[in-house]
């Protein structure tokens, strides 16, 4: 299934042995924006695509050796909840180009963290890599068009170009293309709620639904002229009875 060359892609030379720095370097190994969580996320969108038809009753496991622990730098276990898949290839590859920005960043503070040059150079070209991801990623979202909105349905059209003001600190709004401009229109003052209604929720309950919230409304009432005495009033020495603490 796979072709396996044991030869590392890129000569790693570490001067010295430094734990502290081993430690950090797992958050790129099992971390969320680890190379495992990228393989993952990969793997899990084309899935169905090499899938095909298939089941899902493949099972899959991960037996661990002696090899570097799936935990981030906080020793936390790697999860399948920082798997990001939509199962639409736009809002996936968009994700992607996000991932391979974010694993950059984590590469760019573990080199600040060390002065060892073999090091640094090798976390340099995984960084670069990344890079590299990043506009492969780009290339493919922009060649498929339209890519925008991502999905099949479309937004709905009196409401896909507007930016609701919805904040009032003062002084002028500063208007700019990401509240204003050729893609948006700003409201300045919107209505609330947006669709003219009166912004509170209706559910339609059949008979058999009703009886029972009903039932339930007499069940939970409450007494708001009541001022029972409580635990709290008991335990501080009664409702009128302030507690003494020693000076």
């Amino acid at each position: 299934m796979f072709f396996h060359n044991k030869r590392l892609q890129y000569t790693a030379r570490v001067a010295e042995t430094n734990p502290g720095l081993a430690n950090l370097l797992l958050e790129q190994f099992g971390g969320p924006q680890g190379e495992l969580a990228e393989a993952v996320d990969e793997q899990a969108q084309l899935y169905r695509k090499l899938n095909g038809g298939g089941n899902d009753s493949h099972v899959t496991q991960l037996l661990y050796g002696a090899g570097a622990p799936l935990v981030n730098s906080g020793a936390v276990p790697w999860t399948a909840a920082y798997v990001d898949t939509i199962g639409e290839p736009t809002a996936d590859l968009r994700s992607n180009i996000a991932a391979e920005a974010r694993a950059k960043i984590i590469y760019e503070r573990l080199i600040n963290v060390t002065d060892d040059p073999g090091i640094r150079d090798a976390l340099g070209f995984l960084m670069t890599r990344e890079v590299s991801h990043q506009k492969s990623f780009e290339k493919a979202l922009y060649s498929i068009t339209p890519n925008f909105p991502p999905g099949k349905l479309p937004a709905v059209p009196e409401y896909a170009d507007l930016y609701y003001a919805m904040s009032d600190g003062g002084g002028a709004r500063r208007k700019s293309p990401w509240n204003d401009g050729h893609d948006l229109r700003l409201v300045e003052h919107p209505p609330v709620p947006a669709d003219g209604g009166d912004g509170k929720a209706t559910i339609a309950l059949d008979g058999d639904e009703s009886t029972t919230l009903e039932a339930m409304r007499h069940r939970l009432k409450s007494d708001p002229s009541s001022d029972p005495t409580t635990g709290a009033d008991l335990g501080s020495g009664g409702p009128d009875k302030p507690r003494d603490f020693p000076t």
